[in-house]
């Protein structure tokens, strides 16, 4: 292998996996709390999303786990950020597929170490009536752990990114995500985002659009940040899922002392990245 090839390789790997973490918001910031939800359908969905969280920011406590974490002001946001006070505990999001299946970014579970080292964890997401600040609790049964890895991808060369696990239990208390299981969804169809902006409880993001199709992702103008990396992105129009939230553009800039979200207009920057769901080889005989 000569220099040069060593060199470019370098370069494609740095760029996989820099760009992975990194999004941004596109025109207006469409993020919300569950609670504050008014589209019934969104709201339903999101019960079958979930936060990638180490075992180390949950303690159980009878029948429930209570989930801690640092704030976005705590890890160097300005407190004029949006959720400025939430906590922020996933490192990647998730949604169910099967009965204990479910899917991620093939760069937020790359080996059974990492498998071991998470718990998924369904309804980290501010319920009506509660307060949008600090810590608290799921119940123990929202909890699951990773038991092995199905399928799982992340290429340089066609910038391929996905994860298939099995959960160590059957998910009885809600429903798995219907999913497009043949062709391609269009350009300027509508979307929605469920997941966890750097890390945070559950955030729904709408008034998104597909912008172009690739070869095995599209990119979209949708509201994302790191922690995202895994969100089930929807056809907001039909609820189906369409793909994987895997890359896009920085999320954060510096302002001062502090850090505030990267805003560009609803037709600049690059562009989010989605993995076609159809991409999961596993996912056509279910």
């Amino acid at each position: 292998m000569t220099m040069k090839t060593i060199l470019i390789l370098s370069i494609l790997v740095a760029s996989l996996t820099s760009n992975a973490s990194v999004k941004v918001i596109y025109g207006e910031d469409n993020r919300v709390d569950v609670k504050d939800s008014t589209n019934s359908l969104f709201v339903e969905l999101a019960k079958s999303t979930a936060g990638m969280i180490s075992g180390s920011s949950l303690t159980l406590t009878g029948d429930s786990y209570r989930i801690s974490a640092s704030t976005l002001t705590q890890r160097g946001m300005c407190s004029s950020e949006r959720f400025a006070d939430q906590i922020t505990a996933a490192n990647c999001s998730g949604f169910l597929v099967g009965e204990d299946l479910l899917v991620t970014a093939g760069h937020c579970i790359r080996s059974q170490a990492d498998c071991n080292r998470y718990k998924w964890v369904f309804d980290y997401a501010y319920a009506a009536g509660t307060e949008a600040k600090g810590s608290f609790n799921v119940p123990k049964e929202s909890v699951y752990n990773c038991k092995k890895i199905i399928e799982q991808k992340l290429t340089r060369s066609d910038m391929n990114d996905y994860a298939l696990i099995k959960l160590d239990r059957k998910v009885t208390d809600r429903r798995p995500l219907q999913f497009r299981q043949k062709g391609k969804i269009e350009v300027g169809a509508n979307l929605v985002v469920i997941g966890h902006p750097t890390g945070l409880p559950t955030k729904i993001a709408d008034g998104a659009n597909v912008r172009s199709l690739k070869g095995t992702y599209f990119q979209a103008n949708l509201d994302t940040y790191g922690g995202n990396s895994g969100s089930a992105v929807f056809n907001a129009d039909t609820g189906v899922v369409e793909g994987i939230l895997v890359r896009g553009e920085t999320d954060y800039v510096r302002r001062g002392g502090c850090r505030v979200s990267n805003v560009i207009s609803n037709r600049g920057g690059r562009g989010e990245d989605v993995t076609y769901i159809t991409e999961i080889k596993a996912l056509r005989n279910l």
